[in-house]
């Protein structure tokens, strides 16, 4: 309370130009500390929330649009020629015609499980594709969001020889 008080004392002694002149720089600085500090950042989390959700609109049409792709591809159910080989081999050359790059293979008995960090939707589509057409099933797939629109991750896909 004592600085306060020095405060208004040192304001009382100043001409009235000067209390004139330090009232208006204290609206200014405190309208800047207003808009520094409070409106500037609310307004550029806004553009980023915007940004944010237009890329996820643009990534749920483009989803939209191609699962009819995806139901194709279950309804095909394998009914292809049967592939003669290993069934990593099989994988192996469809990953590298869809231009896919597998992370991880695990063979699990008759079945393998197989990890991909990033991928094109489109290209795993047409891969899974190409599998069932050889004859390979899925047995059970966990499939993500990627890191950028269009890009998917397989957290674990699970087939199987027919």
């Amino acid at each position: 309370m004592k600085q306060i008080e020095e405060l208004k004392q040192r304001f009382a002694q100043l001409t009235d130009r000067e209390q004139k002149l330090v009232l208006l720089s204290s609206v200014v600085i405190v309208i800047g500390a207003i808009y520094f500090l409070i409106y500037a950042p609310m307004q550029a989390s806004i553009e980023r929330n915007r940004a944010s959700l237009n890329s996820q609109k643009e990534l749920l049409t483009w989803v939209t649009q191609n699962a009819n792709r995806a139901v194709q591809l279950k309804q095909s159910g394998g009914q292809g020629d049967q592939f003669s080989g290993s069934l990593p081999q099989a994988v192996n050359q469809t990953a590298n015609s869809s231009d896919i790059t597998i992370s991880r293979m695990q063979p699990q008995g008759d079945d393998i499980q197989i990890w991909v960090d990033n991928a094109r939707f489109d290209n795993v589509l047409n891969w899974l594709q190409s599998l069932e057409k050889m004859g390979v099933q899925i047995i059970e797939a966990d499939i993500a969001e990627g890191d950028s629109p269009g890009i998917v991750k397989i957290r674990r896909l699970r087939l199987s020889k027919l």
